[in-house]
């Protein structure tokens, strides 16, 4: 293997791994000035100037607290649960371009990690690993609201699975192609989210229901499971999990953005390519407002309402257009 491929693969994994981490961070500073202005208050102000050294605070803060560990939990899967949910959510951007290819000192790089012809099924793979983080805490907890919890999150993530899945199908027709790459590409001229609204739709409730987030968050709910499958979670532990969400959160926006939204296209990217990831965070920066304005808004649905509207409309929605969709690109290509 080429010595400067490789250091160019590790720099680019650094970039990746660093740039969430610090998303993390600030989607929560982000999310609490965001509640704040629609609430009408004004939120976390104190911490350096505009309360930007806020996240910095509250990671001091969660470093030095008392981590307990129940004494009935299993302690091998209670340490190894947090793990096991914020690595899939730190991995599976891998393959989500950032822009197309720049210069510097010379050398051609591809602003993306990789580009795999299965890129699509790689985040498939790696988004139903996560769930397991959760279903290990909840067991592992040795707490009877923990592990309702977490057999919660596995019904649920299940049950939106399916409708996430299908709703890729349409953007995968369209372009042809698995490649996150080659479906941007085919976005140069118009927004998929025009042809595919229904499967957009799809897509944005059912990443709602996978990274747990209001009106969705159903494995945590504080006012039935006293905080769910981390109940008995505190300090750095806890702090995993909430970086899984948020990270989360970034991923699926990500995603969402170069599925439907054109990804890193813009004005003048052909020209300017550093404008690429710029478009890029713009998108997902919107993305995100909307997430959070839903937390602020709507309140947390009943259970069974959940996972009816995960079988009963989702699911039978993402079959109709993935059906009516393969229909047409039959047609217009025959």
């Amino acid at each position: 293997m080429d010595a400067g491929l490789f250091w160019e693969w590790v720099i680019k994994s650094l970039i990746i791994v660093l740039m969430l981490t610090a998303g993390f961070a600030y989607a929560t500073l982000y999310e609490r000035r965001v509640i704040a202005r629609i609430q009408v208050r004004i939120g976390p102000n104190r911490a350096g100037p505009f309360g930007l050294l806020q996240p910095v605070a509250d990671g001091i803060k969660l470093i030095f607290k008392e981590e307990l560990t129940p004494a009935g939990a299993d302690k091998v899967l209670f340490f190894l649960a947090p793990i096991i949910t914020v690595l899939p959510s730190l991995v599976i951007t891998a393959v989500v371009p950032w822009g197309d290819t720049v210069v510097i000192g010379g050398r051609v790089i591809r602003l993306y990690l990789t580009d795999i012809n299965v890129g699509i099924l790689y985040i498939l793979a790696v988004a139903s690993i996560s769930v397991y983080g959760i279903v290990l805490a909840g067991w592992a907890s040795n707490n009877k609201y923990a592990l309702l919890g977490g057999l919660r999150s596995t019904a649920q993530m299940i049950s939106y699975e399916l409708a996430l899945g299908l709703s890729f199908v349409g953007p995968i027709l369209l372009a042809g192609s698995l490649s996150l790459m080659d479906i941007i590409n085919a976005q140069k001229h118009l927004w998929f989210v025009v042809l595919q609204p229904a499967a957009f739709l799809l897509y944005f409730l059912a990443s709602l229901a996978e990274v747990n987030r209001a009106p969705f968050d159903m494995p945590e709910a504080e006012q039935e499971l006293t905080a769910g499958y981390h109940a008995e979670y505190s300090g750095m532990k806890f702090a995993l999990f909430f970086m899984a969400e948020y990270i989360k959160m970034i991923a699926v926006a990500m995603i969402g953005a170069s599925l439907f939204l054109g990804g890193f296209m813009g004005p003048f990217v052909d020209r300017f390519p550093w404008l690429g990831p710029v478009y890029l965070f713009l998108k997902v920066a919107v993305w995100l407002f909307v997430m959070i304005w839903l937390r602020a808004t709507l309140p947390r649905i009943r259970y069974d309402r959940l996972m009816q509207l995960g079988w009963k409309v989702m699911f039978p929605l993402g079959l109709l257009n993935a059906v009516v969709t393969a229909f047409v690109v039959v047609l217009v290509g025959g």
